[in-house]
């Protein structure tokens, strides 16, 4: 195959700011062209929290990635994460009237789009509806029912819902960087297609992605998606801790966490030592690395511990062959995959997004914090692909959409708003 058209992920998160530029090469894998960092300083916990901040921050991401793409960049795949992401599980159901006729794939679009349909608390919204598995006639466990006679078509939906205001902000913040959205992703899912296989989703598996602000969780098993869960707790809050636990300053604790930083206090010695600058003259101050982790570890403990509830609450802990895979900048942290087999009992290992990316990438590009980044180009790059599929077949004819989707929605408010 031919090198694939150029998608750009753009992931606004809660510590920095990372647009990533990539392509499928010959050999199926991701080629990354170019990538932009920088701090983000407009985003809390993952949701925008001063417009002008995280608009000068994309600004900035997006010409570092210019330059080292040596591209123009017009379109992203923005990722959508935070607190007020929840999701629920549905089971919907719809009565054909010719059980004689084939299912379609309009039968099947028709189901999952009947459930975008379902009453939300105001101010929320349906973001994403996956379909898991179907039941034609009663038969169940179908993962593909097209092309099967029935006359009742039922499927279970994993529905993951969230505020409509916090996606209109990130819409309006990559709007105002003279940027167009071309798709808006759920943030677990992009850095899970980025870390996990195909045979990890198949046996059961945790995703956690340690984020600055929050801790987004994917539960996978049997293939199929089945529970998703935000935890309002991330690295920022250990730098907070250590700056309150040691009375120093946040850059200093910042810079204490990842350099010396680590999940287990057993694992480090009385004696070992770090001294930290004193302020305008006065003397340096002295912390001890037991003491550092002591702190790290409570609080990385609490974040476990919130972790392993979601799992008891998902139904799926006795299935998840594969244990529990911990990516994102948090996952960078000294003895964390130790501390996690602890608290849970369960096969935990650090997702690097090194497995899809093309030889002779940058370095610092199979570091956990891109996971997501990578995702979003990914699976920018699977919907691309799908439908340029669509487009080439002849016989394809424009599909009515019953109801604006909640991406199309919001773009919809935005081009009307622009026109008013």
């Amino acid at each position: 195959m031919a090198t694939s058209e150029i998608i750009v992920g753009l992931d606004i998160g809660t510590t920095k700011i990372a647009a990533i530029v990539g392509r499928r090469n010959e050999n199926n894998k991701i080629e990354i062209l170019g990538f932009g960092r920088t701090e983000s300083i407009g985003v809390k916990r993952g949701v925008v929290s001063n417009i002008e901040d995280t608009v000068q921050s994309i600004k900035v991401a997006i010409k570092e990635a210019e330059g080292r793409s040596d591209s123009d960049i017009a379109t992203v795949n923005v990722g959508i994460a935070g607190q007020h992401i929840k999701s629920i599980q549905y089971r919907g159901s719809v009565i054909r009237p010719n059980a004689e006729n084939e299912i379609t794939q309009a039968d099947i679009d028709g189901l999952t789009e009947n459930m975008y349909k379902l009453a939300m608390n105001p101010g929320e919204d349906i973001i994403d509806v996956i379909p898991q598995e179907y039941t034609v006639d009663g038969e169940s466990g179908i993962k593909q029912p097209k092309g099967m006679l029935g006359h009742q078509l039922e499927a279970n939906f994993h529905i993951i819902t969230g505020q409509t205001m916090a996606a209109k902000n990130i819409f309006k913040c990559v709007k105002k960087a003279s940027l167009e959205v071309d798709s808006l992703l759920l943030e677990p899912l992009a850095s899970a297609e980025a870390v996990l296989s195909e045979e990890e989703k198949e046996a059961g598996v945790v995703l956690v992605d340690i984020g600055g602000g929050t801790t987004d969780i994917a539960i996978f098993q049997d293939g199929i998606i089945r529970h998703t869960a935000v935890i309002p707790f991330g690295g920022d809050i250990i730098t907070e801790d250590i700056k309150e636990g040691c009375t120093i300053i946040k850059k200093h604790a910042e810079d204490l966490k990842v350099k010396f930083g680590s999940a287990l206090a057993s694992e480090n010695r009385d004696e070992e030592i770090v001294a930290i600058p004193g302020l305008r003259g006065r003397p340096p101050k002295e912390i001890t690395l037991k003491n550092l982790a002591s702190i790290i570890q409570a609080r990385m403990e609490e974040i476990i511990e919130h972790v392993y509830f979601e799992i008891k609450n998902s139904g799926y802990e006795k299935k998840l062959i594969a244990g529990i895979v911990l990516t994102g900048g948090g996952a960078q942290l000294r003895h964390i995959s130790q501390l996690t087999e602890f608290i849970t009992g369960m096969d935990t290992r650090i997702g690097y997004p090194n497995e899809h990316l093309a030889p002779g990438v940058p370095e610092e590009m199979a570091s956990p914090m891109y996971a997501t980044g990578i995702g979003l180009v990914i699976i920018g790059l699977q919907r691309y692909e799908k439908e340029l599929q669509k487009s080439e077949k002849p016989t394809a004819k424009p599909k009515k959409q019953a109801r604006l989707s909640f991406f199309d929605g919001i773009k919809k408010f935005f081009e009307e708003d622009g026109e008013n």
